[in-house]
């Protein structure tokens, strides 16, 4: 039964890859000579270097698997990019569905939603499938429900196939839209909570996987280092090919993470409006970024004697390996910044549900404007949002117009939560929306993202340890790695011994400083990579990368720093 279920599964996926070649963008046509064969003349030409090239067994095997995985990637391309659009359609599902239900509570009618949403670019796929919807309405004459049920059966995601089929059957059945989707809000929103939890457990399985990749190549890279003592071989030259792997191992889970995770940004900053916050943000960068590289310069010239006096500076007060870091300090400026910015921008969407259902309720039951209303809320306490509340009022009450008014609190709030919400809460009231029924379905939707973000968030720290850890003992094990080869080929015996035919041990071909310098290469882009894996994976700003660049750097060089004195402290004892 086993055997019988993987061979079903396999041609599955099997018939999903080729379906998947029929309907991304380039013809298949095209593809096939253009990528796919490209590629199989890749991995044949790995095979004949491994044949040829003089290293050990380990890397002779490990170029094959690269020009593998390369192969195997352009076969499964297309259904990637399928893959890729079902993701786009699915993370931006939930706010599609509360913005078509809060324009369906409106005075019009059900193309007009329809033609409303399709406008929506921030929508992406979603916006194109609801023009496809509209293009066979208006041009080809279909009613609504079956250009619904012809669409559905071409989309990739089943959410969206689901609800177009159960539009296409309730609204032909005579029932109106908005009473539809205000049945489905709860289930939508169950469902959007499923898939998003889902994804939180894929990061989970990804951690793990994460861990042992790496776990695997700090071994491959010691082995590399230590071997070509007995095999003879070029160490540079097997490091090097371990060290490229090692990149695109961590560069490939970079853009898997990025594929799992939801996409569920919490930053708005698209608005051409500029905002203290925004020009607070652009300044510490520049500082950061400046006196990073003012120290970069500094150090370089300080090294190679190009100023005058040089010589007398104590450059060997610190081990060589902690002047790498200390270039990153000036870049915690930033990331500070950026961490306290997004601290709050964290507070005001958890205070705008309790915001907005106040104004909603507040306007509908006294019937007033919104001016009126925000004169009261203006002095409750509402956290960091409340300055921006004060705000919105002082420019409603100055004439200024609504949509600038909004356009403006927005901005200043930086959350793409408040700046979607506050935008569908606009214009429902434009047009005829109960201001109590729009006030009450965006609280309840945005208090359940926040909560689901919360859960994000405990994810997040989880990798976060991970990456520190792992960061710690590779560094460890690098460098520990090299002053073994390093204490072996120095010792101080007689190796002229043949055996078997050759030397003991090979010695001469180490070029320490290359090395060294490979490892810290190593260091470097291990630390960029991570930061911005931590920063995909949490859904925050890639400014906040700095903070995790400069503390993984500085991990890895006191760690390596660390693990060159304890080697020597070691060898002092023995000798």
């Amino acid at each position: 039964m086993g055997i019988a279920d993987n061979t079903a599964a396999i041609n599955d996926l099997s018939k999903s890859v080729i379906q998947a070649y029929d309907e991304m963008d380039l013809p298949a046509r095209l593809y096939v000579p253009g990528v796919l064969l490209p590629a199989f003349l890749f991995f044949l030409a790995t095979i004949a270097i491994a044949v040829v090239l003089d290293a050990f067994l380990l890397v002779k095997l490990l170029i094959p698997v690269l020009g593998l995985l390369i192969f195997f990637a352009a076969i499964g391309y297309p259904r990637l990019a399928v893959d890729q659009r079902r993701i786009e359609m699915e993370n931006r599902f939930h706010l599609f569905v509360i913005h078509m239900t809060i324009l369906s509570t409106t005075n019009i009618d059900r193309m007009e939603v329809l033609r409303q949403l399709a406008r929506e670019e921030e929508y992406g796929e979603l916006a194109d499938e609801i023009q496809r919807i509209v293009d066979l309405v208006d041009v080809w004459h279909l009613s609504l429900g079956d250009a619904c049920r012809r669409r559905a059966k071409a989309v990739p995601s089943e959410s969206v196939a689901d609800l177009l089929e159960r539009m296409a059957y309730t609204l032909g059945a005579g029932q109106e839209l908005g009473e539809f989707l205000h049945q489905e809000q709860d289930v939508l929103v169950e469902k959007y909570s499923t898939v998003y939890k889902q994804s939180l457990g894929n990061l989970d399985v990804l951690k793990d996987l994460y861990l042992s990749l790496i776990i695997s190549m700090t071994f491959a890279l010691v082995f590399a280092i230590v071997l070509p003592l007995l095999t003879g071989n070029d160490p540079t030259l097997t490091t090097g090919i371990v060290i490229v792997l090692f990149v695109f191992i961590q560069i490939g889970f970079f853009f898997v993470i990025r594929a799992v995770v939801p996409d569920d940004p919490i930053w708005y900053l698209e608005d051409g409006y500029r905002t203290t916050t925004k020009k607070r943000l652009l300044g510490s960068t520049v500082i950061g970024l400046g006196l990073s590289g003012f120290l970069i310069v500094g150090m370089v010239l300080l090294f190679f004697d190009f100023v005058p006096g040089a010589s007398a500076v104590p450059i060997d007060a610190l081990p060589s390996l902690l002047y790498m870091p200390i270039a990153t300090l000036p870049l915690l400026i930033p990331g500070g910044v950026f961490w306290y910015e997004e601290r709050q921008a964290f507070e005001r969407d958890r205070a705008f549900p309790n915001f907005v259902r106040a104004l909603g309720t507040s306007e509908s039951a006294k019937q007033s404007t919104t001016t009126e209303v925000l004169a009261t809320l203006r002095t409750k306490d509402f956290g960091p949002l409340t300055e921006n509340i004060d705000d919105l009022y002082r420019r409603l009450n100055m004439r200024l117009s609504t949509e600038k008014s909004w356009r403006y609190f927005t901005g200043e709030a930086n959350t793409f939560l408040i700046q979607k919400f506050s935008e569908m809460y606009l214009i429902g009231r434009e047009m005829g929306g109960g201001p109590k029924r729009l006030g009450e379905l965006i609280s309840s939707n945005m208090s359940e993202i926040i909560n689901l973000r919360e859960e994000r968030k405990q994810q997040t720290t989880t990798l976060v340890g991970v990456i520190y850890g792992i960061t710690a003992a590779s560094a460890f094990a690098f460098f520990m790695g090299l002053e073994l080869a390093l204490m072996l080929s120095s010792f101080n015996i007689d190796l002229e011994g043949q055996v078997a035919g050759g030397s003991l041990i090979h010695t001469n071909q180490y070029d320490v400083p290359i090395l060294r310098y490979l490892i810290v290469l190593v260091l470097i882009f291990n630390a960029f990579i991570s930061s911005l894996v931590l920063r995909v994976a949490d859904g925050g700003h890639f400014g906040n990368s700095y903070i995790h660049f400069a503390a993984l750097l500085w991990i890895g060089s006191i760690t390596g720093t660390l693990t060159e004195r304890l080697v020597d402290v070691l060898i002092s004892v023995d000798l």
